[in-house]
């Protein structure tokens, strides 16, 4: 404990001991998990006339998480601790690998305001003691620059770190004669685990939702190799329809090995999609990774739109989360459905792929990626 609490305080005072300079790394999500963080639902108003379903799709991706890894759910007080107890064994969840913990939040996208976990290298540079195996970026959260009620969310990041007792990292820049501390959520970035990184100029850079004022992309770049060892930044253009988020990744590309990305690609050339995916596939295809390795890229198909009280909702194939030896991929009982499990089967072959109905849960504007945050093993 000693040595973790010394860590943490020596790399608020020295600026040059960023994650980066002791050897950390943001590891690709199909390495091996410890658990999963999620939070039970409980806001209402994201799922206005369809809430009563949404505990159970929760207990069916708990279900499968359980069986695999451990699984961390935040829940408001010990009264919906016992109402998700409930649901959970009715549903034949393994409840020895569930654990609680009261933590209120403001809504469940744990993706984008649980901390982004780093792993020490194998070893520590300079010759210099061997940092902990695993420390948190506690990036700040200011609910996509859109909503007022993020601040349960915020302090909920910071109980992770204080249960795990982990060092932390809270990234923070110059403003004129203060400092900020830096805002960046976890759907907006994908990583390869060895370097590169997969953004969107609608997320980082545009004015619209603006994260971080008078951050340019220099900036942002230099943060992320600093604070998550990215050595490339590849940008694409902007996301689907229906994004609540402007501009999050994980609805349009995501890493499925080193050098392999899966795209989300639109056929229907009077789509709104249409001209936006296929200018993230151009780019993608001129792309390579931090090794200068050209890019494969997988076309993942999407489903016809998914319309509720006539808004278009942001449903993607690609908003699938993995797990140990497991693969959830949100479906929504349309044609090709089949097609976007056979293409998840065949890029992670080791892998069990679960399709999990994401019609009733997307009506929230977030599906499986959104709601999970891997912790390393």
């Amino acid at each position: 404990m000693a040595k973790k609490s010394k860590l943490k305080a020596r790399s608020a005072r020295q600026p040059g001991a960023t994650p980066a300079a002791l050897g950390y790394r943001m590891p690709a999500e199909w390495e091996p998990h410890a658990a999963t963080w999620i939070a039970w639902p409980h806001n209402k108003s994201d799922w206005p006339g369809k809430f009563p379903a949404i505990p159970w799709v929760y207990a069916e991706i708990v279900r499968h998480l359980a069986r695999v890894e451990r699984v961390e759910i935040l829940v408001q007080d010990k009264a919906e601790q016992e109402r998700a107890a409930g649901i959970l064994e009715r549903s034949s969840v393994h409840m020895a690998a569930v654990r609680f913990h009261r933590w209120p939040t403001n809504r469940v996208w744990t993706r984008d305001y649980a901390p982004i976990f780093v792993k020490a290298g194998a070893a520590a540079p300079g010759g210099t003691a061997a940092p902990p195996p695993l420390a948190a970026v506690n990036w700040r959260f200011n609910a996509w620059a859109k909503y007022s009620d993020w601040q349960l969310d915020e302090a909920a990041s910071g109980k992770i770190v204080g249960r795990l007792r982990v060092p932390q990292w809270r990234p923070e820049v110059a403003v004129g004669s203060r400092r900020e501390r830096v805002v960046l959520e976890g759907g907006s970035i994908d990583v390869n685990g060895s370097g590169a990184l997969l953004a969107t100029e609608e997320c980082l850079l545009s004015p619209v939702q603006q994260r971080n004022p008078g951050l340019d992309r220099s900036a942002l770049e230099q943060l992320l190799a600093e604070y998550l060892s990215v050595r490339k930044v590849l940008l694409l253009g902007r996301c689907i329809v229906g994004d609540d988020t402007h501009g999050h990744v994980d609805d349009i590309a995501r890493f499925v090995s080193r050098d392999t990305v899966v795209a989300a690609v639109e056929p229907d050339a009077a789509d709104a999609n249409y001209e936006p995916l296929q200018d993230n596939l151009r780019r993608l295809r001129g792309m390579t990774n931090e090794r200068g390795e050209k890019l494969r890229v997988v076309e993942l198909p999407m489903p016809k739109p998914v319309i509720f009280r006539g808004q278009r909702l942001p449903a993607s194939y690609a908003n699938f989360y993995l797990a140990n030896k497991l693969v959830l991929v949100p479906t929504f009982n349309d044609l090709n459905d089949r097609r976007a499990l056979n293409i998840v089967s065949e890029v992670f072959p080791e892998r069990q792929v679960a399709g999990i109905y994401c019609g009733d849960l997307i009506w929230g504007l977030g599906a499986l990626h959104c709601m999970t945050q891997q912790q390393p093993e």
